[in-house]
């Protein structure tokens, strides 16, 4: 007991010591802070020259300053959402058409599961019978449409690039070439098939897109 009453007086001397050593570097006790805005907002409270150089506080405090891209300045550009250059059109536009084929395709495989249950079939095989069909024809539609729109967006944007501008041109022309690239392993008829498609496809929404725009 007597070695206890001993080492107490000892402990709390060197915790006052280094108490006082806190405030005499820092200005402050960090052990009585409670909020930090108190320390900060106090004029004279929180003194800049006694922490350590590389803080760089004296220099004052540096905010960063982001700013967001300029959009796209290219002639006929503008769309019906605003885009920063070809990356903001390969994900806004592969993104929307996987997803509108996703949903069609979904759409498209939950009737035919529909027509195609077996008569008499428990409630279960009705389902799985139903889920089969969505999930068959829904991700196999959406990965087509998404590859279709990747490849297009790329080709007209190396078009737009090359021609300085963005036109109803250009964008059928990607649309040709998009489709005669997609179905090259299928022969000559295929392709031309394909590209007529493709291209009747980008021609028509570049008329869409001039009418809600004007």
């Amino acid at each position: 007991m007597g070695w206890f009453s001993r080492s107490e007086p000892q402990e709390q001397k060197n915790s006052q010591e280094q108490e006082s050593k806190w405030e005499q570097t820092l200005g402050f006790d960090p052990s009585q802070l409670t909020n930090v805005s108190n320390v900060i907002q106090t004029p004279g409270a929180l003194d800049v020259n006694k922490l350590h150089p590389l803080a760089g506080l004296d220099k004052g405090v540096e905010f960063l300053d982001l700013e967001e891209e300029q959009l796209s300045t290219m002639e006929g550009s503008q769309g019906l959402i605003p885009s920063r250059g070809w990356g903001d059109d390969l994900c806004y536009g592969t993104g929307a058409v996987y997803l509108i084929g996703l949903g069609s395709g979904g759409a498209y495989g939950f009737f035919e599961g529909l027509r195609n249950i077996p008569p008499n079939s428990p409630g279960k095989l009705q389902l799985n019978t139903v889920l089969n069909h969505v999930t068959r024809r829904g991700p196999f539609l959406g990965n087509n449409m998404g590859v279709l729109a990747m490849m297009y967006n790329l080709i007209n944007s190396s078009i737009d690039s090359y021609r300085g501008r963005h036109d109803t041109v250009g964008a059928v022309g990607a649309g040709a070439i998009t489709g005669a690239i997609f179905r090259s392993s299928r022969g000559l008829k295929p392709m031309g098939y394909a590209s007529a498609m493709m291209a009747g496809a980008a021609g028509s929404w570049c008329l869409v897109k001039k009418s809600l725009l004007n």
